[in-house]
């Protein structure tokens, strides 16, 4: 091979792989800046800020996961970011609110699921029977309760707002079983939120259909428990969705007031969550009329 050829052909393999190199070292420089800004974000209380920090870290994510697509600490970044964005300042908008809301949803589960449908076991078995779907959650790890936790977190949001589609409502054992591996591996995970999560589905679905409003009761309170009362996002489903379903008025406003009367430093970390946690108690109270 003429030398000239052969060193052009070195220096453009040189240079593809430097610069694949410096890509990733660029990325993943980025990213760690992002987990620090994403820190400072959920430290906020002014929403506003919040939200529009947020809207734009989640664009540069999605653009850094083009360069990495396989870099699961990206996935999931998406994907606890498009189910909080979804959560604390889509649902409630009155315009298109809801639609936007579950379009996100949508997405974060979708990333989560990039990385759960790695696992071969899983990837396998998830369009099987509920038994072996619930088997395959098996071959996880306590090391996976996060990836599994918010991807469940934001399909079970989507199925939420979704109660009316029978393709979407289908999947709802999937979330279940997913959430019992959290409750399993790591009850205390992200607040306790799994429990949370029980909480609000044993209490909205109707017993005839394996509701338990007691049972559910028994969820909150360990959510409760474990957050230390300081998780304040927990008395406001505890209020919407208990509280409504008995019939307590009385302490759906006690646990709202809760809400209302906590101060925005009780859990420093969550501050944008436990503002959000505010918002939402307004909201509610707005509607006890309609509710009662």
């Amino acid at each position: 091979m003429n030398k000239g050829i052969m060193v052009a052909a070195f220096l453009l393999g040189f240079q593809s792989w430097s610069c694949g190199v410096f890509q990733a070292i660029a990325v993943k420089s980025t990213t760690g800046i992002l987990d620090k800004g994403m820190e400072a974000v959920f430290e906020e209380s002014d929403l506003g800020l919040a939200e529009q920090a947020i809207a734009s870290d989640l664009k540069l994510l999605e653009a850094l996961h083009k360069s990495d697509p396989g870099n699961d600490h990206l996935l999931l970044m998406l994907t606890q970011g498009y189910t909080g964005y979804a959560l604390g300042f889509v649902e409630d908008d009155s315009v298109n609110g809801i639609e936007r809301a579950k379009m996100f949803y949508t997405r974060a589960r979708d990333y989560g699921l990039e990385v759960l449908r790695k696992n071969k076991a899983f990837d396998v078995a998830f369009d099987e029977n509920p038994a072996a779907f619930t088997k395959s959650l098996e071959s996880f790890s306590d090391d996976d309760v996060p990836f599994i936790f918010w991807t469940a977190n934001a399909w079970g949001n989507l199925i939420n707002l979704s109660l009316d589609d029978p393709a979407v409502l289908v999947d709802l054992y999937k979330v279940n079983a997913m959430m019992e591996f959290v409750l399993h591996h790591d009850e205390q995970y992200y607040y306790g939120s799994a429990h949370l999560y029980f909480g609000m589905i044993l209490a909205t679905t109707p017993k005839v259909l394996g509701g338990n409003p007691e049972k559910a009761k028994e969820h909150f309170e360990r959510c409760l428990e474990i957050s230390k009362n300081k998780f304040l996002l927990t008395y406001v489903y505890y209020a919407r969705s208990y509280a409504v379903q008995v019939q307590n008025q009385q302490l759906f406003e006690s646990l709202l007031k809760t809400v209302e009367d906590a101060p925005i430093d009780i859990l420093p970390e969550q501050r944008l969550v436990n503002a959000v946690a505010k918002k939402k108690a307004r909201l509610l109270l707005a509607k006890e009329s309609e509710l009662f």
